[in-house]
């Protein structure tokens, strides 16, 4: 069994490039519904090498990102990273208008993954993708500082046209005006609860903060919403940057809370995790009109991302005892994207590159940003909280380093959780991966006191 959890630490990254990829757990459904049934033919017939019969319900993009011939070279490095493939377990659904997403829980030999089918109005495969499992059962309850009775939630759209994402405003009864805060998430393509397993922090965040009286809009990220399309445009997928993964959206979701009602327009702050965390000056830069009161910063990055892959990897690859050969060869191509990032030049933009998972422009956009360095032009009030069992991003240079740069400002406070991992739940020992997916937490009521309190007292 310790073996078995030893590769699970490793898979995400293999697949996903220290990504740490977001699952759902919903309602089980009988595979008497057409589109389990269909998730389930595609997986058998691509794990029994029928690579054309897998690709019959593609839609048109999937069919050139993932025919048959890309399909084959995917599932026969399978069994380098994963395992070989043993069977097909349960099987969940979920809906993520206007697509309905199927995951089917399946055994490899090495571990245990959720296959993730992405389903079009049509009932044409428009995303796949294999994620961390939640077949341990365990499903989400709301935590016990959260009160439904307290607050409401409403669905919201942010932004308008063809890159509308969902999302959800959770209010408190009564006549308001209310404060209010947007979550912005951090790396991967994030739900709107930042769902790792069964635990959403943002959830947490949203439901406790508004049994405190604060309205919270949290929502889809673009990446998740329209993903397919932003990888499968080779001019889109050329000119992604920061900018369309998270900032536009961030500052849209400030107009639709800003214009809520029951909340107050004035006293609409931010909060950034992880990779919003990261961006936060560049958020705070881009709000020309001063829509943001104020911003959290929850355990944001403070150093180059290629940089923090490799050395998130080495960290977990030292959790498996190095991981063997394999792990050895990845640690090392990986540092070779490292390099080839940090190389990059303007004449590079014409490649149609991808490294790390991301184009030339996303990484040249980065290029030289320093986050507390361009923390120190933002004049309204910011909070920034950090987990000390965080081995992403870590309270010993991140924390530090804002704490160097924004230290003595009477306008920025900061708070350390000594034992809180990344999503600021608690936990004992050497922190690892297992936690985000094999075990079940909420958000701390400490962070949810703190964060509630420094909004009050600000406005």
């Amino acid at each position: 069994m310790a073996e078995r959890k030893r590769y699970s630490y490793i898979v995400g990254l293999a697949l996903a490039a220290a990504v740490l990829l977001p699952l759902a757990a919903q309602e089980v459904f009988q595979d008497a519904d057409p589109l389990v049934l269909k998730a389930r033919r595609f997986l058998d017939t691509m794990s029994r090498g029928d690579y054309q019969a897998a690709a019959v319900d593609l839609d048109e993009t999937m069919a050139k990102l993932f025919g048959p011939s890309q399909m084959a070279e995917f599932w026969k490095e399978m069994p380098k990273r994963v395992g070989v493939f043993v069977r097909q377990t349960t099987a969940r659904k979920e809906s993520l208008p206007p697509y309905d997403i199927v995951l089917v829980t399946c055994d490899f030999d090495k571990t245990t993954l959720d296959a993730r089918v992405v389903f079009d109005k049509a009932g044409r495969i428009t995303g796949f993708q294999l994620v961390p499992s939640a077949a341990g059962g365990a499903r989400y309850k709301d935590p016990d500082y959260a009160d439904r009775s307290r607050v409401e939630e409403t669905e919201v759209t942010v932004g308008t046209g063809e890159w509308a994402v969902p999302g959800t405003l959770t209010r408190p009864l009564g006549p308001g005006p209310f404060p209010g805060l947007v979550l912005v998430h951090g790396s991967g393509p994030n739900d709107r609860d930042e769902t790792l397993g069964a635990n959403k922090p943002f959830k947490d965040l949203a439901l406790g903060l508004a049994t405190k009286g604060i309205a919270v809009l949290r929502y889809e990220k673009r990446t998740r919403v329209h993903g397919t399309r932003l990888v499968g445009d080779k001019e889109l997928a050329a000119s992604f940057t920061v900018k369309e993964e998270v900032i536009d959206d961030a500052l849209l979701a400030v107009q639709v809370l800003r214009g809520a009602d029951r909340v107050d327009p004035g006293r609409v702050f931010l909060l950034g995790h992880s990779l919003g965390g990261y961006l936060i000056p560049r958020i705070a830069a881009a709000d020309k009109e001063g829509m943001v009161a104020g911003f959290i910063i929850m355990a944001g990055a403070t150093r180059p991302l290629e940089d923090m892959m490799v050395e998130q990897v080495t960290y977990i690859l030292g959790l498996a005892g190095g991981g063997g050969e394999d792990g050895r060869k990845r640690l090392e191509e990986l540092k070779a994207e490292r390099d080839r990032v940090k190389a990059l030049t303007e004449a590079d933009l014409a490649s149609g590159e991808r490294i790390m998972n991301a184009g030339v422009r996303y990484w040249l956009d980065l290029r030289g940003y320093d986050p507390p360095e361009m923390a120190k032009g933002i004049k309204r009030p910011i909070l920034i909280i950090q987990g000390e069992r965080d081995y992403q991003v870590t309270a010993a240079k991140d924390f530090a380093n804002w704490k160097a740069a924004l230290g003595g400002r009477p306008e920025v406070a900061f708070k350390l959780y000594p034992k809180l991992n990344h999503l600021f739940i608690e936990g004992q020992g050497l922190p690892n991966p297992g936690e985000y997916t094999l075990t079940v937490g909420h958000v701390a009521r400490a962070v949810i006191d703190d964060i509630a309190s420094w909004i009050l007292q600000s406005t």
